[in-house]
């Protein structure tokens, strides 16, 4: 996708495959982004099926298990809702492995959460770390934190439902010049030649990229620190 956007850009600001090179500097920082998008998805995901789990968790002590057994057990019940590919079954296959060569539940919540940079679940690592200390009722802990990870969840929903219409005009924003230009060019053959292939026009078209790509990584700066 990076690499058609790369290509793209290319013929239509300059139309020659010598643009390509230099404009790959635009591709790769598309790709970063794009992956940076995907890993917070995932975390997002993980998230959410993380709080399934510890509520899986919390009715397991609730019958007896140990909080221990507990955590393996509830592997069953997330492979049912998520599939054995869930971001959650891998993890708790790390887990149920780290238990069986005797590191603490503890530390592997503690990794888990490192791995995976999700704020709720390094919450939840710590709160559980000191209650395992200093001794409590473990099912009321993971409960409360669990509704206490639901709240956060729900708030983030809703502040991306809020926002949805505002990225989807943002999405049209960023296609709208092309369709105009492309429009122009088809019901004008010949309008923007005098665009291509001279030394003015290369600076002109130049000008229109950078402002056109300081507007897109403005907006997305400006989404990202609204949701």
């Amino acid at each position: 996708m990076c690499a058609g956007i790369t290509v793209f850009l290319a013929y239509f600001f300059y139309r020659s495959p010598l643009a390509v090179p230099p404009l790959s500097a635009v591709g790769v920082l598309l790709f970063y982004r794009t992956a940076r998008e995907k890993g917070k998805r995932a975390r997002e995901q993980l998230t959410g099926q993380f709080r399934e789990c510890i509520l899986a968790v919390a009715a397991s002590l609730r019958a007896g298990y140990s909080v221990e057994n507990a955590f393996v057990e509830c592997r069953q019940d997330m492979a049912l809702m998520y599939g054995e590919d869930g971001n959650i079954v891998k993890e708790l296959d790390i887990l149920r492995r780290g238990l069986n060569i005797n590191i603490s539940l503890e530390e592997l919540l503690a990794d888990m959460a490192g791995r995976s940079g999700c704020e709720e679940i390094l919450q939840f690592a710590q709160i559980f770390s000191i209650a395992k200390r200093s001794g409590g009722n473990m099912a009321e802990i993971i409960r409360s934190s669990a509704d206490q990870i639901g709240r956060r969840i729900e708030l983030k929903q809703e502040v991306r439902m809020l926002l949805g219409s505002k990225r989807m005009e943002f999405g049209i924003m960023k296609v709208m010049p092309f369709g105009i230009l492309l429009y122009i060019s088809v019901s004008n053959p010949g309008y923007f030649d005098s665009l291509y292939h001279n030394f003015v026009g290369i600076a002109v078209m130049t000008g229109c990229l950078a402002v056109y790509l300081g507007a897109c990584f403005m907006g997305e700066w400006i989404m990202d620190r609204l949701a």
